[in-house]
């Protein structure tokens, strides 16, 4: 009677049923519904399973689910195996309303369907590429290459799997896509030709079936796999399953349970939950069309009523499987953990070596996660995050990722063919037998390099050359090549150059960096020593000096002219001694006294701003004239590009398209072989078939003017863009160079590792051993330095002393004329307005012209005249000091009784302010000189 009231509910299963995964997860599917009902006795449903075998195709995939849900009606489906078989069955149960359920299809490109009736209960494989990234990050591998099958599981890994070793700037430089089908010897062809490439770093990605194939030839496995926590109900379901397979299937007794197994246990689970929740809430038929006697298999199918329900069932279903806490999110079954194993193909099993924990990393032990979870985060870059792993060959070290290809194929090294700085690279060919030896400076170091590498590296050198022997293009083109994989590195005098590090890696520096320099003829024109005195400032900074020291002396003469008496007198004298003032300064020679507080602040300033020139002046003068003994013909780009001058570079450097930018027209650009080409392009001159100016790196200038000492100077780069267009940043960063070095692929392996060894070369003693066989004992001029003076000074060196100096002048005057029109503002404004304006500005020059006596300068001493009357008096009165004149003839002119009163020989003074009066006789009679101390007197 129980049985009767239970709902039976139809469910399909599609499986390979042939092989081992397909009968192992048939067999954990009804130990699922035996051991879940079991439990749960008192539920109203029970799921009735029919298997459907796809036979390991993806048509009969196909069929077997049409088989189901037009024949069976089935209300969901448990499978199909693979990801391949999956496409067109998730598509079907879309259209009917049926879910899907698969625990082994893990291609991410599934998830492109979109299908709200696709349940995947195994994890994508999607996941598990930031668990591979993080692997490959710690051992710090350069490159790898993926090893995956070429159908729908492999091929829908490789975006994901590349983006995220992008992340870890990782490099893909080979993909193998092995087919489904092959053969031993086809896995073989492919395992040597990648036995024959450098990188050593595979990331294998295929069905077990083709995996277990590759790895019998490749012997070792080092995977990533989902992670099981070991519980007391996984392994009694191990035990329990074992036995029942074993005696379903006695013939499979190399059978173990694997993951796939357990996934299919829970997603059984998961379904008939799912069943018991939507059970009696609807019908569980299937609603049938319009359906025609032309119609298709496809067009008669129904539609599943309760498929909605139960699809929201599945959706919200969760609970503690074999496998952890099983639920999904948006179809897909939520991921957190990967253990990371070594296998060993000596049979010795697979052993745990870690786990990659989400949003925490690789970690060696679960159980710490917790408690070093910022640890573990920044120590992901480290490989002892692991345990130790035994690598191919039984060996404990970190391999390098990468070695030399095995199959006696060289690496080839590109050398330029050039005819000129042999000492560097000489290729010498041989007619005959078209074959080249390659000697040099860089060729002994690259040689010395190599030896200091901890591994062997069989190479040889090309010549990068037509077939007539003559160069085939220039060091960009070289460079060009390597980048395109025609040489697997470059060696030779190749400059570090920002545009060619956008192709290929370069090494470290071999030899020094600086910047691009411009090497000129010399003249010794003694006509020109005389007026040496002259070139250590440039003609702005003479011409603004001389300015700003009239401007100086009339500032000063204004603010002190009226205080003090050495500011007076007739005006050629005030105007000379203003300018004799201002140009003392510069020599600290003025005996003049400033009185006033703005003009000694002028003056303080001043002097400071004087101070700096003259002794600029004279650092700069010393330098002419014990360094520059020889001028250069030219200094600056700017005159060479004005005067229409041609210009030298080494043929197939890159200087010719940095002089181009610079503002060259490339009629004007000369290209030369050798240091003998370059000296006799100089020696002609632009004027009779050569150069004005030649542009040489740092390396080759010292080659040039060691041969040529007496002939030839350099000027610095700080001289050469003295203009101030060549502000650009642009074009001055392309006079620079990081030196010379060796070019390798970008990415390639070889070049952190030769770098290293350069620096082991260059700080012993093999790099002088080197130099001295192809450059030997090389000086410099013994009669003069190789450069002359970098810059003359200019008024860029000082423009803000003299903003400084003239700001100070101005507001000193600004204030003392403020102050001296408000104290005379009556002046402006008389009682009488029938006085014109210009009178009234008359007036007050006039008054701007005379001593203030009300000044302190005019108060430094008394003087009796001995009836107890005292006057203020400033030395010795001078000619200057005279400011009203008045002949007394008798009695005519006779001032007031109220303002003064005068007698021979005798001073009176103002009622109110002091009236300084001073009279004597003439010939012609008495002359009086008064000077008023206020306007009110």
């Amino acid at each position: 009677m129980a049985k009767n009231t239970k709902v039976s509910v139809d469910v399909g299963v599609v499986l390979d049923l042939d092989n081992k995964i397909g009968k192992i997860g048939l067999s954990c599917i009804n130990l699922s519904l035996s051991d879940f009902y079991a439990k749960h006795s008192h539920y109203k449903t029970r799921l009735v399973l029919h298997a459907r075998d796809s036979k390991n195709d993806v048509v009969g995939a196909a069929a077997a689910a049409l088989d189901l849900l037009k024949n069976v009606e089935v209300k969901a489906i448990i499978g199909p195996a693979t990801s391949v078989q999956a496409n067109f069955v998730i598509e079907l149960g879309e259209k009917v309303h049926v879910p899907i359920i698969t625990f082994s299809a893990s291609s991410p490109s599934l998830a492109s369907i979109r299908s709200p009736y696709f349940f995947r209960a195994t994890r994508s494989d999607s996941s598990q590429v930031e668990a591979i990234s993080a692997i490959v990050r710690a051992f710090r591998w350069r490159e790898a290459v993926p090893v995956y099958i070429d159908n729908e599981y492999g091929v829908g890994i490789i975006p994901y799997l590349t983006d995220s070793l992008q992340t870890v700037d990782t490099q893909i430089p080979y993909r193998s896509a092995i087919s489904p089908f092959a053969t031993d010897d086809q896995i073989l062809k492919e395992l040597l030709k990648l036995k024959a490439m450098q990188t050593r770093v595979f990331i294998v990605h295929m069905s077990l079936r083709l995996g277990s194939m590759l790895f019998t030839m490749a012997k070792k496995e080092y995977w990533v796999k989902p992670y099981v926590p070991r519980s007391k109900s996984v392994e009694n379901f191990r035990v329990q399953w074992k036995r029942k397979f074993h005696h379903d299937h006695p013939d499979l007794v190399d059978a173990e349970l694997n993951i796939y197994g357990l996934w299919a246990y829970d997603a059984t689970i998961a379904l008939a939950m799912a069943i018991e929740r939507v059970a009696g809430t609807m019908n569980f038929g299937f609603r049938k069309g319009n359906i025609s006697s032309n119609s298709t298999d496809l067009e008669t199918l129904g539609v599943s009523q309760i498929g909605p329900s139960l699809r929201q069932a599945l959706s919200n279903t969760r609970f503690k499987g074999l496998t952890g806490d099983f639920l999904f999110i948006n179809g897909q079954l939520n991921s957190s953990t990967f253990q990371i194993v070594n296998v060993d193909g000596n049979g010795d099993g697979a052993r745990r070596v870690g786990f990659w924990v989400t949003g925490k990393g690789l970690v060696k032990r679960l159980k710490s996660t917790t408690a070093n979870t910022s640890k573990n985060s920044s120590s992901n870059n480290n490989s002892t995050t692991l345990s130790t792993i035994i690598w191919p060959g039984d060996t404990a070290p970190v391999p390098k990722g990468w070695e030399i290809p095995t199959n006696g194929k060289k690496l080839r090294i590109g050398v330029p063919v050039k005819e000129g700085f042999t000492q560097f690279v000489n290729v010498t060919r041989y007619p005959g037998t078209n074959a080249s030896k390659v000697e040099g400076y860089c060729i002994d170091l690259f040689n010395a390099v190599v030896a200091e590498l901890p591994y062997a590296v069989t190479y040889e050198y090309v010549p990068f050359a037509n077939p007539d022997g003559n160069s085939a293009g220039t060091y960009n083109e070289l460079i060009h090549h390597v980048s395109l994989g025609t040489f697997d590195a470059a060696v030779g005098d190749i400059s570090i150059v920002a545009n060619r590090s956008l192709e290929v890696d370069f090494t470290l520096p071999y030899m020094e960096s600086g910047r691009v320099s411009m090497i000129v003829p010399i003249t010794d024109d003694e006509s020109m020593k005389a007026w040496v005195f002259l070139k250590p400032l440039t003609w702005d900074l003479w011409v603004t000096s001389l300015v700003f020291f009239i401007f100086i002396g009339f500032v000063v003469w204004v603010l002190e002219h009226r205080i003090n008496e050495d500011f007076r007198g007739p005006p050629s004298h005030q105007v000379s001694t203003g300018f004799w003032f201002s140009f003392s300064t510069m020599v600290f020679a003025h005996r003049e006294k400033v009185v006033s507080n703005l003009g000694r602040i002028v003056v303080i300033i001043w002097c400071f701003v004087g101070l700096i020139l003259t002794q600029s002046y004279t650092a700069s003068l010393s330098s002419f004239l014990t360094l520059q003994q020889f001028e250069p013909t030219v200094t600056t780009i700017d005159e060479l590009i004005k005067k229409g001058d041609f210009v030298g570079y080494q043929n197939g450097s890159f200087l010719k398209e940095t002089l181009k930018s610079l503002g060259f027209d490339e009629s004007k650009l000369v290209p030369y072989k050798s240091a003998e080409d370059c000296d006799q392009l100089l020696s002609k001159g632009s004027k009779n078939g050569g150069v004005a100016a030649a542009f040489e790196g740092p390396t080759f200038i010292h080659l040039i003017l060691a041969q040529n000492c007496s002939k030839y100077t350099l000027v610095e780069p700080a001289s050469i863009l003295e203009a101030p267009r060549w502000k650009n940043i642009s074009n001055i960063q392309e006079f620079n160079t990081d030196g010379l070095g060796f070019a390798f692929p970008k990415g390639s392996p070889l070049a952190p590792d030769v770098s290293r060894a350069i620096l082991k070369v260059t700080e012993g003693d093999k790099i002088k051993e080197i130099w001295g066989k192809w450059f030997g004992e090389m000086g410099t001029c013994p009669d003069r330095s190789n450069s002359v003076p970098s810059n003359r000074l200019g008024l860029n060196s000082f423009w803000g002393l003299f903003l400084i100096a003239g700001i100070t002048s101005c507001l000193a005057l600004i204030i003392y004329f403020g102050m001296f029109i408000y104290r005379n503002r009556g002046v402006l404004k008389p009682s009488d307005t029938r006085v014109s304006m210009w009178s009234r500005i008359l007036n007050l020059l006039k008054i701007f012209n005379q001593k203030d006596f009300k000044s302190h300068s005019f108060k430094k001493s008394i003087v009796d005249d001995g009836s107890g009357i005292t006057v203020p008096v400033m030395g010795e009165p001078s000619p200057s000091s005279y400011s009203i004149n008045t002949d007394f003839h008798g009695e005519q002119g006779t001032p007031s009784a109220e303002d003064v009163y005068h007698n021979q020989n005798e001073l009176t003074f103002c009622r109110e302010e002091a009236l300084f009066i001073e009279h004597s006789e003439t010939s012609q009679g008495t002359f009086t000189a008064i000077e008023l101390a206020c306007e009110n007197c």
